[in-house]
């Protein structure tokens, strides 16, 4: 069997992508977890499929797989490079992105960077969710010198932190404790934030599943989203991640997050056999 793939990435942040529209192959946890061995196979934050699409409306489907084989909920930047593809496919500047967290536009402005609706904010705590009723403003909850972050769902999970100093964090360590914290039954993405002005927020993220990555679209989301709530920012700021900015943007008329940036193709292939017996 011949399978090719796309390697992408947005800000560093970098994805299999896989279109498997015509051929309906699957893959099982094993094979993501070979595929994104970063030694023996090819490494990346998520593993993309593109596929049909299920509902009304959509362009595709995508799915979104992290490098140890569980599913991910929502990705903004594997969004922006599946629509980069989809749009130089159709000659459009919009389509629909389908996920298992919803439906997803997606536009080209004039400077070729690509815009997502991520959809509205969640605040509730069932939203995240956590394994008890909790305000999301102040979860309470902390490891090291990190304490009482702020709750966000952008269709997967986020706790956001607000620190001094991003680089002082050690993140390698107090991530993977948090992440795997008995308030999270279905994990958490963990973001370390610090204000820098009210239109400039610089981020680190640990990933649930995939570890600290150069950029999260979702994260970058919650993480303005989780500073106006504060009071901390405006609705509308560039998040820096160790990758590079983004532009979020928290509309108030519907509460939908828009995030927009660039998106690049590194290479192409095809798998070798290995790594999908």
């Amino acid at each position: 069997m011949t399978v090719s793939f796309r390697k992408m990435h947005g800000l560093g942040n970098d994805f299999v992508v896989v279109d498997v529209r015509q051929s309906g192959v699957g893959f099982t946890e094993e094979q993501v977890r070979r595929i994104g061995d970063r030694r023996r196979g090819i490494g990346f934050d998520q593993f993309i499929t593109i596929e049909p699409p299920r509902q009304a409306g959509a362009t595709i489907f995508m799915g979104i797989r992290n490098p140890d084989g569980s599913v991910a909920g929502a990705c903004g930047n594997a969004t922006r490079c599946v629509s980069a593809l989809l749009m130089a496919e159709t000659g459009s500047d919009a389509v629909v992105i389908e996920t298992v967290s919803g439906l997803l536009p997606a536009t080209r402005t004039t400077d070729g960077t690509v815009t997502v609706d991520m959809g509205p904010a969640r605040l509730d705590w069932q939203d995240l969710p956590l394994a008890e009723a909790r305000d999301t403003l102040h979860l309470g909850i902390g490891a090291g010198d990190l304490h009482d972050p702020v709750g966000v769902s952008m269709g997967n999970p986020h706790a956001v932190f607000f620190v001094e100093d991003v680089a002082a964090v050690p993140l390698t360590e107090v991530g993977p404790v948090l992440e795997n914290h008995a308030l999270f039954p279905k994990r958490c993405n963990i973001e370390i934030v610090e204000v820098q002005a009210r239109d400039r927020l610089r981020m680190r993220v640990w990933e649930r599943g995939a570890g600290i990555t150069q950029a999260c679209g979702s994260g970058a989301c919650a993480t303005l989203v989780a500073a106006a709530r504060r009071g901390l920012a405006d609705r509308r700021a560039e998040v820096i991640l160790d990758g590079g900015s983004l532009m979020i943007e928290w509309r108030d008329s519907d509460g939908h997050v828009l995030m927009s940036g660039p998106t690049a193709t590194s290479f192409t292939g095809i798998f070798d056999g290995s790594l999908l017996a």
